[in-house]
């Protein structure tokens, strides 16, 4: 990295590491950095690991200098317009913290702060498959399923930051009970853990299938990495349990697509399950959809803050 660059810091907050990196003004990542993350003790023993975090960027602490701005992905709930961290369920040792205005405290720098999927969203419309698009619905489907809004190359984040929360929009009023506390989520239907629920369920009644050898004949074992495995070798239940999952992110995405009419829909995916289903199905479920849209580098944090021509600044996107 030349000494005159000036960089952008990209950190990642989650339960149990943080993950900071050093980006370029093309979205090239210059270096990268793990630490554990903090969760217990004092509120400002959390700063200090994401302040680790970052320090660990850089040979001697006078290149911090580099610096221009830092994006911050961290758990929410969150306010993106003032940086406060509200109660997030797994970092208890954050409630109602001034993060941005904590880490403008340290480095005197332009500090945004939101959550993983608007800031994957805002990535792909500066860097990777939403580039040249302004508006752009993004998910990404693992555990939960998250997403995000750009209408006209901004975060969507609505009146109080908590807009573009896609997972949560039902699709059967009598559908299993989500975490939020209304039935039929998406994300309660079609996400990782639904994908395993739903196969243990159809093994009760079809126990000769190659998911009860994967997980040694035990059926609480089974898992929705499993599921992918078995689905991409031909195994019948998996494959069911696949078809039904294209056919609930159809409708829902179909909903999505009444609604915001988006440019693209990026879909992203981080369980063995959803890439088995993308790489085997993309063309299937745009069938199913109401129309085909493209489907799509992610440096999420890091494209928070954007360059002014004045160099010295930073403004919020």
């Amino acid at each position: 990295m030349k000494n005159e660059s000036r960089v952008v810091v990209g950190v990642d907050i989650g339960g149990t590491k943080v993950a900071a990196g050093l980006v370029d003004a093309n979205g090239e990542i210059l270096a990268r950095n793990r630490t554990p993350m903090l969760t217990s003790g004092a509120p400002s023993n959390g700063l200090a690991a994401v302040s680790m975090a970052i320090r660990g960027l850089f040979s001697d602490a006078a290149s911090q200098d580099q610096i221009e701005a830092i994006g911050i992905c961290a758990p929410g709930p969150l306010n993106p317009h003032t940086g406060v961290i509200i109660n997030p369920p797994n970092l208890a040792i954050w409630h109602n913290y001034p993060l941005a205005e904590e880490m403008r405290r340290l480095y005197n720098v332009h500090v945004r702060v939101d959550n993983d999927a608007n800031a994957a969203a805002l990535a792909e419309s500066k860097w990777g498959a939403g580039r040249g698009y302004r508006n752009i619905f993004y998910t990404s489907v693992g555990t939960g399923i998250g997403t995000g809004i750009i209408f006209d190359g901004r975060i969507y984040h609505g009146r109080t930051g908590a807009a573009g929360e896609g997972g949560h929009l039902g699709i059967d009023s009598s559908g299993p009970l989500c975490n939020c506390g209304k039935r039929g989520c998406i994300e309660t239907l079609a996400a990782g853990p639904a994908i395993a629920r739903r196969a243990r369920q159809k093994l009760e009644q079809n126990p000769k299938s190659l998911l009860m050898e994967m997980a040694g004949g035990d059926l609480p074992m089974v898992s929705s990495e499993m599921v992918g495995k078995a689905h991409t070798a031909g195994d019948p239940v998996a494959k069911e349990v696949m078809r039904e999952t294209l056919d609930l992110l159809a409708y829902w995405l179909g909903n999505i697509i009444d609604l915001l009419e988006p440019d693209i829909i990026d879909r992203r995916r981080r369980i063995h399950a959803a890439r088995a289903l993308s790489k085997r199905n993309s063309s299937t479920l745009a069938r199913r959809m109401p129309q085909s849209l493209p489907a799509g580098h992610p440096s999420g944090a890091c494209s928070l803050p954007r360059r002014r021509r004045d160099r010295r600044r930073c403004r919020a996107l």
